[in-house]
């Protein structure tokens, strides 16, 4: 249980305005300071990748050059959000949604026990690595960026991107490989310091305005619920009030964006707490950060959105939230 930091009306007042002024400077100076987001990290950030899958993705993510930990982490997201047994309406199966035809030709016996089985995560996602990489091979002399061509032929079909001479103009196809680039920003270790998004500012100003209001489970701020919220529904909410559409539950927040370090964490950062630090599908908390080491966060029944302190035993990351990566983020996980 965490505990209110604020135990009366007048300290509240006082709290209130020496971190709405830490906000400010903080947010200020990150703005002058950091540069932004650089791409092609082949390493995966903490706890991305459930720990089940995390080797077999770091490992067969590093197949070809045209793929990457991240960017298959990212496609294996999209597909099931890591639902090992989920079937779609087209019969796609799986972690990596094979349809049994494709599956029947390009299904590798990934862990050597002599069986190709597409429901277990240890066949199919080398398959699906094995897939992507030949679809590269396949697509290689086709002008444009050779990952996009690669995951519009895994959408598509090789044959479409080679006549089109890059990603066709299918807006199912388009969208997925736009997404997936999007998210593979999530997956991806940052290998420099993450800019500051613009709605960040916005989005505590919200969460500053509901301190005070009873937390209610499954709360989104309604007014058949009295306007209160729990964790998510406050964060979406707050995001939602500057223009960028989260998911419902934390754990699918967490892939809204790249994920800076706690020495790097800014005002309007969203840090997540989990009783598995392993795991990002295992995160049952999250606030708003707003500098020296505190959150807003509405943190259980009986108790009121306030001020929490972010350095608990439970810390598990942060996510800088960006308009393109909550956009990526599918909707059926």
């Amino acid at each position: 249980m965490r505990k209110a930091w604020i135990a009366t009306a007048a300290g509240t007042g006082a709290a209130l305005a020496f971190v709405m002024l830490l906000v400010v400077g903080v947010y200020v100076v990150a703005g002058n300071l950091v540069n932004g987001v650089t791409s092609g990290s082949r390493g995966l950030a903490k706890g991305a990748v459930p720990a089940a899958y995390q080797q077999l993705v770091q490992r067969w993510g590093n197949l070809c050059p045209a793929l990457t930990p991240a960017l298959l982490a990212a496609q294996l997201y999209q597909e099931s959000g890591w639902n090992p047994t989920v079937v779609s309406p087209a019969d796609a199966r799986g972690i990596a949604q094979f349809i049994p035809s494709t599956w029947a030709t390009h299904g590798i016996d990934g862990n050597g026990d002599g069986k190709r089985d597409i429901w277990n995560p240890d066949d199919a996602i080398p398959s699906a690595a094995s897939y992507d990489c030949e679809l590269a091979k396949y697509v290689k002399d086709v002008p444009g960026n050779t990952s996009d061509n690669m995951l519009a032929a895994y959408n598509a079909g090789a044959y479409r991107v080679i006549r089109a001479g890059g990603v066709p103009a299918i807006s199912e196809t388009r969208n997925y490989v736009e997404r997936i680039r999007s998210l593979e920003k999530s997956f991806a270790a940052p290998v420099t310091r993450i800019d500051p998004t613009r709605q960040a500012a916005g989005a505590i100003a919200f969460a500053q305005s509901k301190l005070g209001t009873p937390y209610l489970w499954g709360g989104t701020g309604t007014a058949g619920q009295g306007g209160r919220f729990d964790c998510s529904g406050l964060t979406q909410a707050a995001y939602g009030k500057v223009g960028v559409t989260l998911p419902r539950v934390a754990n699918d927040q967490y892939n809204a964006g790249p994920h800076p370090s706690r020495d790097q964490l800014l005002p309007g950062d969203l840090v997540f707490f989990s009783d598995n630090l392993t795991d990002s599908r295992a995160i049952r908390h999250v606030g708003i950060y707003v500098g020296g080491g505190y959150m807003i966060d509405a943190p259980r029944t009986g108790a009121v959105i306030r001020f929490d302190p972010v350095d608990t035993p439970d810390y598990f990351g942060a996510t800088r939230v960006t308009e393109d990566g909550a956009k990526a983020l599918p909707t059926n996980v």
